[in-house]
């Protein structure tokens, strides 16, 4: 048999008394070592806290399927805003959960509809020290639970979809969102939704472009978070989960109509495009950590099967390594407390 060490490691230069010259392992003796050459960190400030905000609620709602996540009333929000703040994490993602939903989602645009209510109280609360970001996209809004409005025959219309986009950003920006995450999939949705707002004097806010967004089975428990309605799936907009080269060109595409970030969703499932992404773009990458990935952590958590605290690390700082500048994490906050202590 070849022996396939390398020469410094043969076994024969070994009984000699030969020493090895290359010894990687010295960089990893030691705990002071090891942090020393670590080559990838994460920040409190690189991390973004996803929040669901529901309508008619006094109290706080646990998600059966996301443990430790809940649907906030409007005073358990601002309790939550504040210890973000003081956590020093980067920024807040917010999702409205209204009352009422209808074929056009038209709560997305009520300036009293939850999620502009939920953002204008953000903005008053932290809105100088954190990113207050919203989710602009109808599938929360309407009774199909598709992210745009459908034409005659049920399918979701792409460009009636983008009026209603337009719409949106300037309630959002009107509402003090610093930062709108264009989540629907829509062709040209980054393009319109610049236009809108540069038209409404709202030069100023920017733009999250969800760029590679796939049709993902890891949105289930986000589903019970928004209340979603969806009946069938999204298939026809969100991208085939086989394919890398377009989550690039949707990159680009983003990039050229005029997105000041891009983002990557999922996040662990696609870390080859989060790669692409990020050699790529001259605009941040940010990645989303979405609700499956958090469910499966903590499932098997709670069956003592894997270390949590461990695997949260490990998954945040691997979706880092990858090329995101910033992660939408549901561990955000308790990530940065739990460093800070450490």
């Amino acid at each position: 048999m070849t022996d396939t060490l390398p020469d410094p490691l043969r076994s024969a230069d070994l009984r000699a008394g030969t020493r090895p010259v290359i010894r990687p392992r010295r960089l990893r003796a030691t705990p002071a070592l090891r942090r020393l050459t670590q080559q990838t960190r994460v920040h409190p400030a690189e991390l973004i806290l996803p929040m669901f905000v529901r309508e008619g609620v006094s109290e706080p709602v646990p998600i059966g399927s996301m443990p430790g996540v809940v649907q906030h009333s409007l005073d358990s929000f601002r309790a939550e805003l504040s210890r973000a703040a003081r956590a020093g994490i980067g920024g807040v993602m917010l999702f409205g959960v209204p009352e009422h939903k209808d074929a056009t989602g038209t709560g997305a645009t009520d300036p009293d509809g939850i999620l502009n209510v939920a953002t204008r109280l953000a903005v008053a609360e932290v809105g100088d020290a954190l990113v207050v970001q919203t989710d602009l996209c109808l599938d929360e809004f309407t009774d199909h639970g598709h992210c745009g409005v459908l034409d005659a025959a049920g399918r979701v219309d792409n460009d009636a979809s983008l009026v209603r986009y337009r719409d949106m950003g300037i309630a959002q920006a009107e509402s003090g969102s610093a930062l709108l995450g264009l989540s629907g999939m829509m062709d040209g949705q980054v393009a319109a939704v610049r236009d809108a707002l540069d038209a409404a004097g709202h030069t100023e806010t920017a733009i999250l472009g969800y760029a590679a967004k796939y049709a993902s089975a890891f949105y289930g428990p986000f589903r019970e978070a928004v209340g979603s309605s969806l009946q069938g799936d999204r298939r026809s907009y969100q991208l085939d989960p086989a394919n890398r080269r377009e989550g690039a060109r949707e990159v680009l595409l983003d990039v050229e109509e005029g997105a000041d970030v891009v983002m990557v969703k999922p996040a662990m499932s696609y870390l080859d495009v989060l790669a692409d992404a990020a050699a790529s773009s001259p605009v941040p990458v940010w990645a989303y950590q979405v609700s499956g990935e958090y469910a499966m952590v903590e499932a098997a958590a709670a069956h003592g099967w894997i270390d949590r605290e461990r695997a949260i690390d490990e998954t945040l700082t691997s979706i880092r390594r990858a090329g995101a500048e910033a992660v939408l994490t549901y561990w955000a906050v308790e990530a940065a407390e739990r460093w800070a202590r450490s």
